[in-house]
């Protein structure tokens, strides 16, 4: 394997067509061991593949440390290689910083920046319909679909550095739905799940795909917003609660409805280090907005 990576991918790609490449017809993939994403897994196009924070990249991995362009991947008749891209903090292979162009085994693992190591891997589609059964029991709330708490305050523990480190905004709504008991007791608790499964959707479809949104607990939601500093995640809020007043849950013949208290923090104007900080700050804000009558906004 020489340095060149402009060569034509031609051969390359037939021989993956073939089954000479990997094994079985297998596609190489990198599943996030640790770091704000992890349990995601990539699957790696055919050809060049790039690593890093930047929007083009196809490993696109948002954690502190991380290049914009960090690393590139190369599929090759030897099989795939990965090279580092003059990032700050450097790639490693197994624990080792490469230097040169660095041909990947299965279960090899591969650390960019400080936080994040991610698994290489051939994939068929039956070990990718098996590793996403396994993502969504450890990540997923069975219930909404949602991230859990768990994956929430991982994910917030790496954005807050994130943000303090680069000096950037990030923002966290918390949800809580009104009178959820009075839906549960005049209805039945199936309607209540109902409710909170389409509440659950709308807010997903309504947001940002690098935002995140989970389920806190109960009937009270977390969204969390990178770089949206507190006035525009504010008025977000307010967007989201005229949604929710208008969403309508079909459950038994009958026609739900329900609305949603909001607390907004942020930093700045927060500023802290700590997780139970920030969501501390927003729980505050969304216990304002239930003591001001509920089905508003409030920071």
């Amino acid at each position: 394997m020489g340095d060149d990576w402009d060569e034509d991918t031609t051969a390359t790609e037939s021989l993956l067509v073939n089954g000479e490449l990997g094994a079985d017809r297998k596609r190489g993939c990198l599943t996030v061991l640790t770091g704000s994403a992890t349990g995601a897994m990539f699957k790696l196009p055919r050809g060049t593949a790039m690593i890093g924070r930047a929007h083009d990249a196809e490993v696109r991995i948002l954690d502190d440390g991380v290049s914009r362009h960090h690393a590139r991947l190369r599929y090759d008749t030897g099989g795939l290689w990965v090279s580092d891209l003059d990032s700050r903090n450097g790639t490693f292979v197994n624990g080792n910083k490469i230097t040169a162009p660095t041909a990947l085994q299965n279960g090899d693992k591969v650390q960019i920046g400080g936080t994040t190591v991610l698994r290489f891997a051939y994939h068929d589609e039956l070990d990718d319909s098996f590793h996403e059964g396994l993502l969504s029991s450890a990540l997923r709330d069975p219930l909404t679909k949602l991230f859990n708490k768990r994956y929430l305050m991982d994910r917030l523990d790496s954005e807050l550095k994130f943000a303090n480190r680069h000096k950037t905004s990030l923002s966290l709504l918390m949800l809580d739905i009104d009178h959820f008991k009075a839906v549960n007791d005049g209805h039945g608790h199936l309607a209540g799940d109902a409710v909170l499964a389409n509440f659950a959707q709308v807010l997903g479809r309504a947001v940002r795909n690098e935002d995140v949104v989970a389920r806190f607990g109960g009937e009270e939601i977390a969204i969390v917003l990178r770089a949206i500093s507190i006035d525009p995640a504010f008025a977000l809020g307010e967007r989201l609660r005229r949604l929710i007043e208008l969403t309508v849950t079909e459950f038994g013949g009958s026609q739900l409805r329900a609305t949603v208290s909001i607390g907004v923090a942020g930093i700045p104007p927060l500023r802290t280090e700590v997780v139970a900080d920030l969501v501390g700050a927003a729980d505050r804000a969304l216990y304002r907005a239930k003591d001001a009558g509920r089905n508003c906004v409030m920071r």
